[in-house]
């Protein structure tokens, strides 16, 4: 399985992706700041996580727009902390 994760904090990217690995999630592509490419670098991924605090507006509609094309759940967070994405990913293997 797959995860994208838009927004956060830069210093903690290996720490998302980490955490992400542990509720098997095998690969996870993180963008904390505004890339041109972000359209084509985000792909079909099994979830698409925004923390909605620490990203741009433009950011999220141009992910949202992505992962609505592509039909990709998408949850959003507010906070981008890594307790925050624990119980998301907590809540998400738990209803598989």
């Amino acid at each position: 399985m797959s995860v994208v994760i838009i927004g956060g904090n830069e210093r903690m990217e290996t720490r998302y992706a980490d955490i992400c690995k542990a509720y098997g999630y095998d690969k996870a592509k993180v963008f904390v700041k505004e890339n041109s490419s972000l359209k084509k670098k985000v792909g079909t991924p099994d979830l698409l996580i925004l923390f909605t605090n620490t990203v741009s507006h433009k950011m999220m509609l141009s992910a949202t727009q992505e992962a609505k094309r592509n039909s990709v759940p998408v949850a959003r967070v507010h906070s981008s902390s890594v307790v925050a994405l624990s119980q998301l990913l907590a809540e998400r293997s738990a209803s598989l």
